[in-house]
């Protein structure tokens, strides 16, 4: 049973559906080993032990009978502790949250449980989902997997550390602004950003619900592309035959490249000559309009959140980490006029980022210009959670803001992703390039 703890999702699945696997032993071995691992606590919020057997058990006795409902049914994910679980506390890594207990399932989750998986745990997270760095000194920070001092990415920290940890075959996080892909790419996962408004934000706390997205983090591009299908309760993307013998990519000159740390840097050339080795095209893009988005964004993230935010906030502001609480505060100081007009000229530059990347498979980036930076480094100097947080966010708020679709891939290198964005609402296809991307960065 040990040897599960280490298989991908969709292997777990086929070994259900052969027989070999029973749901509730998966289940109740993924659960004992949560409860075992030192560092359970800085990683789980909370395990659900009840919910997770008795789903486990129902996906039992369908898998006894043939009846099972997808090849996810049985096999247990963690979430990330913004996304509403009836009658489990949810508290999106805040005091301000604190003891809030939802009466039902965000529908992302009821639509998975309608699949067959099974909720095993709810993962820790950035305070409001509000820093890429996942260092959170209200609960816990949760660690990387190559570091146990180092942190482990945000905001779902916890999310990544399940799977990287082996206490969880799959988790479900979300990215505002490289959510997903930094925690994924700082523990050598698979992530996925979806479109904005592709997957339900119905019963998951909110921050910025304009870039807010529900995506996976999982240890291969079909683990991603099964979790997607459960989320939206249909088939997942076929993967089948996808090659990179004549893909179109784009590399990313503009921002994307300034000011990388040598390790990120190396491994995404060398990531990069891999893909031109197996028959991609390459080619080197300068695109204006990324600068443009970045340095006129700022009403957007702090305007919106603390518009959403600011009642429960200034009614208790001594609870939250200052850090956090300064970003969002950070959005007193912009009017409606100036959130509109920052809206109106990032959708025109939208536009002319669409026609430039149009006739590319995807565009690719380092997906972090940085290491994961140490929490005593972090804690010691405010000017440094700062300053590393804009840098470990800066490549994938890209994404974000010009309304991308995204996954980051492996290197092989520790700590080292590639990037990969496309057009919106285009994820199927780049589930397919992703895959035959990842088999020849393996």
């Amino acid at each position: 049973m040990q040897k599960w703890l280490k298989m991908s999702a969709a292997a777990l699945g086929r070994g259900i559906d052969a027989g070999e696997i029973d749901p509730v032993d998966l289940a109740q071995t993924y659960l004992d080993a949560a409860a075992a691992h030192p560092m359970s606590h800085r990683i789980y919020a909370r395990l659900t032990p009840e919910r997770a057997i008795a789903e486990a058990t129902a996906a039992s006795m369908r898998a006894k009978a043939g009846q099972r409902l997808s090849p996810l049914d049985g096999v247990p994910i963690s979430w990330k502790d913004l996304f509403d679980t009836a009658g489990i506390a949810t508290e999106a890594g805040s005091a301000l949250l604190k003891d809030r207990v939802p009466n039902e399932d965000a529908e992302v989750l009821r639509a998975s449980t309608m699949m067959g998986t099974v909720c095993i745990g709810k993962t820790h997270m950035s305070e409001l989902a509000f820093s890429g760095l996942g260092y959170n000194p209200i609960t816990a920070t949760s660690p990387c997997v190559h570091d146990p001092d180092a942190v482990s990415g945000g905001s779902s920290s916890g999310a990544a550390a399940s799977i990287a940890h082996n206490i969880a075959p799959l988790a479900i996080g979300s990215d505002t602004g490289g959510s997903v892909r930094l925690p994924a790419c700082w523990n050598d996962l698979v992530g996925l950003k979806t479109t904005a408004g592709r997957v339900s934000l119905k019963g998951v706390v909110p921050l910025v619900k304009s870039f807010d997205t529900v995506g996976p983090l999982a240890r291969t591009v079909e683990d991603a592309a099964l979790a997607l299908a459960s989320l939206e309760g249909t088939s997942a993307a076929d993967l089948k035959g996808a090659t990179l013998k004549g893909a179109r990519f784009a590399v990313l000159k503009t921002l994307a490249l300034d000011d990388v740390a040598p390790e990120p840097l190396a491994a995404f050339n060398a990531a990069v000559a891999k893909l031109k080795a197996a028959g991609a095209e390459i080619t080197e893009i300068e695109a204006p309009e990324v600068v443009e988005a970045i340095s006129n964004a700022g009403p957007l993230y702090p305007g919106e959140a603390y518009g959403m935010w600011r009642k429960d906030i200034e009614a208790n502001p001594d609870v939250m980490y200052a850090q956090v609480l300064g970003r969002f505060r950070a959005g007193a100081s912009f009017s409606a006029p100036d959130y509109v007009a920052a809206w109106e000229a990032l959708n025109a530059l939208r536009d002319i980022w669409n026609v430039r990347i149009a006739g590319f498979d995807a565009v690719l980036m380092p997906s972090c210009a940085i290491m994961p930076p140490q929490i005593a480094d972090l804690e010691a100097d405010e000017a440094f959670y700062v300053e590393r947080n804009l840098a470990a966010l800066r490549n994938t708020r890209i994404g974000n803001l010009m309304g991308c679709c995204a996954l980051t891939l492996p290197t092989g290198a520790p700590s080292c992703g590639i990037m990969l964005n496309t057009l919106p609402f285009q994820e199927e296809r780049l589930l397919r390039i992703g895959a035959a991307s990842e088999a020849v960065l393996a």
